[in-house]
């Protein structure tokens, strides 16, 4: 296999943060977290597992996003890290430097900063042969 295949994104929620509910803090989870509530704090994942973050259209977070699968219809103030996919969807909006590997930037969606495309071929070499012509 030549090229590293990204991992599928987690479809599964297991820890919810409530509309109404507010956090002032750093939050570190595995697996899948959907925000609805309010939070003053960096948001990351713990650990190698592939994890997904789901930012929803009334949620607000201010501070670092560092999640492998983010998708995104509510405010983030803060720079956005996402390692494998970010999807942007209609009411997102970011206030801040994006990196990314995979994008989906719906119609709608706002960034106010920088996309950065982080992904990369392969961390081995590609090797290329060509064929000699006699």
């Amino acid at each position: 296999m030549l090229f590293k295949k990204p991992s599928k994104p987690q479809n599964r929620i297991d820890s919810l943060i409530g509309a109404g509910t507010r956090i002032e803090g750093d939050i570190s989870f595995t697996g899948g977290l959907r925000i609805d509530g309010d939070i003053r704090g960096n948001v990351r994942t713990t650990g190698e597992e592939h994890s997904t973050l789901v930012v929803s259209e009334h949620a607000r977070i201010e501070g670092e996003v560092t999640v492998s699968h983010v998708v995104i219809n509510g405010t983030v103030i803060g720079p956005v890290r996402s390692a494998e996919s970010l999807e942007l969807l209609p009411r997102a909006r970011v206030t801040g430097d994006v990196e990314y590997n995979s994008l989906e930037l719906h119609l709608g969606a706002v960034v106010a900063g920088r996309l950065v495309h982080t992904g990369s071929v392969s961390s081995k070499a590609v090797e290329l042969k060509l064929a000699s012509i006699k």
